[in-house]
């Protein structure tokens, strides 16, 4: 291990770890020596999640009253940092809050960072990896001089895996004067309502594009997923035109997905789709062209009319349930 200590920003779904941070609990293992959680709210319902997943301590700002998350754990780890307690390395989730509380951070501590990380490497110091031009190449940077290094990870960037240890400590953080930047409040949230697993975090993930032919035949891509006990997924050009909500966008400006099975239905390949699918584990791919960019990453391909190849499809799995 190149590095003494790391800390994870431990973002919440309820009383359970948000399944990012478990990922970057268990990377942050595997390069550290001593890996520490930071979080807010309750802390206690979450200790022994996170010390099953590597974290010794559990870091908490306590209740934020209806406050971002973003000014207390910023302001509360940069007054740490100053007061010489400083980890090698920050690992932050690549999401709302996460983003908020980087750029906080690195504003107190004018300190960069480095955002849309999809790889950390262990060279006697963290190299890390970023996809660029799509996701056709891969990019490297490490930070140099003192001062931790501020690591904003992408999804699914590392598997999340139980070491086997036991609670983590919980430990109450301290939060500075936030003064205006701590003013704002929630007033209310907005939670999408969905049937199935989560789009990121599903073991089959059926997606279609511009291939459906229409925006009413996006139902039988919901009802294939639902047949298949997974999520519905959309190429960005369909929730461009209106037919799906943003929140179904698989690709480099929507989610990163890396199911055990990944069906692209009449969705052409486009590098910036292929970048947040291309690690799934086995890829079917139909499109009635021969030629489409998706056969070339796909494990098993179907050249045909999408609008007759589904139907099919759904029958015959109705018929076996």
């Amino acid at each position: 291990m190149s590095i003494a200590s790391a800390w994870v920003v431990v973002d919440r779904q309820g009383d359970r770890v948000a399944p990012l941070s478990l990922e970057l609990l268990t990377k942050g293992k595997d390069l550290a020596a001593r890996v520490e959680g930071v979080t807010w709210g309750d802390a206690e319902v979450l200790a022994a999640q996170c010390g099953a997943y590597g974290a010794s301590v559990l870091h908490s700002v306590g209740d934020l009253g209806g406050g971002l998350p973003g000014p207390a754990v910023a302001a509360a780890m940069a007054e740490r940092v100053r007061s010489g307690e400083a980890p090698d390395a920050v690992l932050i989730p690549h999401n709302y809050d996460g983003r908020d509380i980087a750029a906080r951070l690195s504003a107190r501590l004018d300190r960069p960072v480095l955002t849309n990380v999809v790889g950390l490497v262990d060279e006697g110091g963290l190299r890390a990896e970023h996809a660029v031009f799509g996701g056709s190449q891969i990019l490297s940077a490490r930070f140099t001089g003192p001062g931790p290094g501020i690591f904003v990870v992408r999804t699914k960037a590392f598997a999340a895996e139980e070491s086997g240890g036991g609670p983590a400590e919980v430990d109450r953080w301290e939060v500075p004067e936030l003064g205006p930047s701590g003013a704002a409040r929630v007033t209310a949230r907005h939670v999408e309502e969905r049937e199935g697993p989560k789009l990121d975090e599903a073991t089959v993930v059926v997606s279609g594009g511009r291939g459906i032919g229409q925006a009413e035949s996006y139902r039988m891509i919901e009802e294939l997923a639902g047949l298949l006990h997974g999520a519905a997924g959309a190429s960005r050009a369909i929730v461009d035109a209106g037919w799906v909500p943003y929140s179904h966008q698989v690709g480099q400006t929507g989610k990163t997905v890396k199911p055990t099975v990944y069906i692209a239905v009449g969705i052409s390949g486009a590098t910036q789709h292929m970048v947040g699918m291309k690690g799934s584990k086995n890829i079917i791919a139909v499109n009635k062209d021969k030629e489409a960019p998706i056969f070339s990453i796909a494990d098993l391909g179907v050249v045909g009319d999408a609008t007759k190849v589904l139907p099919r499809l759904i029958e015959s799995l109705r018929a076996r349930s």
